[in-house]
């Protein structure tokens, strides 16, 4: 095993997905709510672990056969994020509640689960990353490609899962309905930014 490769991948994955964005966001409200945290940050490691191995073994033919993915992902996507700030928003402004210690798990799983899908398969941003720049990266290290990815996919998973389950660490600071309002506004302004930037090409 050529350890320095496999840590080039990881650290390459890491300085990528460490960014705030639509998905981080999403996992951190799931963490500080304690729902359906391991199907979320597993779901999203293994679909990130998918996107890079497409990268790594298939990204010139997928440019040359779809010319039309790029535009297509990035107004869906744009839709979806604006959908998804709004909410955010409306729940800034009407909530009052706050999180306890004891509370339940409310939300149900394939509402969550489609809304997980959704910021990941829908988010142009994550092909960027993934299938395009790790691609890229990878053709530097001839035989070597799968090891790279490996480290990248490691990247994955290990930054979903500790963003996901160290979240608790927040929740006393989440037990003031102030701070959730802050959050569902944060989360907003975030989903807005990276849907302008989609629609404006930056």
């Amino acid at each position: 095993m050529n350890f320095p490769i496999y840590m080039t991948g990881l650290m390459m994955g890491l300085s990528l997905i460490v960014a705030i964005g639509a998905q981080n966001a999403f996992i951190l409200r799931q963490g500080l709510r304690r729902e359906h945290v391991f199907a979320v940050c597993l779901t999203c490691g293994l679909s990130d672990a998918i996107l890079i191995l497409l990268g790594v073994t298939s990204l010139g033919q997928i440019a040359t056969m779809l010319p039309w993915l790029d535009p297509a992902m990035r107004f869906g996507g744009a839709a979806f994020l604006i959908w998804y700030g709004a909410k955010s928003l409306h729940s800034a402004v009407r909530s009052s509640g706050a999180l306890t210690v004891g509370e339940e798990v409310s939300s149900r799983f394939w509402p969550t689960f489609a809304t997980c899908m959704a910021l990941t398969w829908l988010n142009p941003h994550v092909y960027l990353d993934t299938v395009v720049l790790l691609g890229t990266i990878a053709t530097r290290f001839p035989g070597e490609e799968m090891l790279f990815a490996a480290g990248a996919m490691s990247a994955s998973f290990l930054f979903f899962f500790a963003l996901g389950y160290g979240a608790k660490w927040l929740r006393p600071i989440f037990s003031r309905p102030s701070a959730w309002r802050v959050l569902d506004t944060a989360i907003a302004a975030v989903m807005w930014m990276i849907a302008y930037r989609l629609l404006s090409g930056t």
